[in-house]
C-alpha cells in the first residue's frame, strides 16, 4: 500500500517591503512522504519569495500555487499561471538538471530554482556553462545551514510570519526566528 502525502497547514503573514505587497495566505501544503520537512518548508519560502508577482507581473489577474511536485516530474513545485492559462512563472526547489530546466523554460515565460543542500556548488559548477545562456532562467541559492532551521518551522498546523526587506527574508513562528538571504547564481 502506497503511503500518503502529510497535509500541512499554514497561514501567513507576509510583509514584502521591497516590492510593497502585504497579505495574509491560508495555505495547503502536500508533503510527499519521500519528502523531508525542509524541503517543503523551501517551498513554502519558495512561495513567500514569488507570491508579489501576481500583483507585479499578472495586475492580480493570476494565481501562485503548489503542482504535484515529487509526483509528477512535469509539474512545477509552484507555479503562476494566469487566468488566461498562460504560465507565467514556474518554480522548482533542489537541485533540477538540465534537460528539466530546458523543458520548463519552454513552458513558462520565467523559471526559477532554488536548490538549497551542501552540494549546490558542485550542482551549479556542472550546469552553469550549459545554462549561462538561458535568458528565462533565474537560480537563487538558499544557503543549506539556514534551510535546516527550517525544519524547526514545520508542524500540520502552521502560523507564520514573513518580512522581506533589502533582499532578507526573515521567517519566524512565536519563539523561532529564520534569516535567510537568497543569493543569486544566474
Amino acid at each position: 500500500m502506497a503511503l500518503k502525502s502529510t497535509i500541512c497547514k499554514a497561514v501567513i503573514d507576509i510583509a514584502d517591503i521591497d516590492h510593497g505587497y502585504y497579505a495574509q495566505h491560508s495555505l495547503t501544503i502536500a508533503c510527499h512522504p519521500s519528502e523531508t520537512e525542509e524541503r517543503m518548508m523551501v517551498r513554502v519560502i519558495a512561495f513567500v519569495l514569488n507570491v508579489h508577482q501576481v500583483q507585479t507581473l499578472c495586475q492580480g489577474d493570476a494565481e501562485l500555487a503548489f503542482g504535484a511536485g515529487l509526483s509528477d516530474p512535469d509539474d512545477p513545485d509552484l507555479g503562476i499561471v494566469d487566468y488566461t492559462g498562460r504560465r507565467r512563472v514556474w518554480i522548482e526547489v533542489g537541485q533540477p538538471d538540465e534537460r528539466a530546466l530546458t523543458r520548463a523554460s519552454s513552458r513558462a515565460d520565467r523559471v526559477c530554482v532554488y536548490p538549497f543542500s551542501a552540494a549546490v556548488d558542485i550542482w551549479w559548477s556542472q550546469l552553469a556553462p550549459k545554462l549561462s545562456r538561458q535568458n528565462k532562467l533565474e537560480v537563487w541559492q538558499l544557503a543549506s545551514e539556514i534551510t535546516r532551521q527550517l525544519g524547526l518551522l514545520a508542524s500540520r498546523s502552521m502560523t507564520l510570519q514573513a518580512t522581506i526587506q533589502d533582499g532578507m527574508l526573515m521567517i519566524g513562528s512565536g519563539a523561532e526566528l529564520v534569516t535567510i538571504e537568497p543569493r543569486r547564481l544566474l
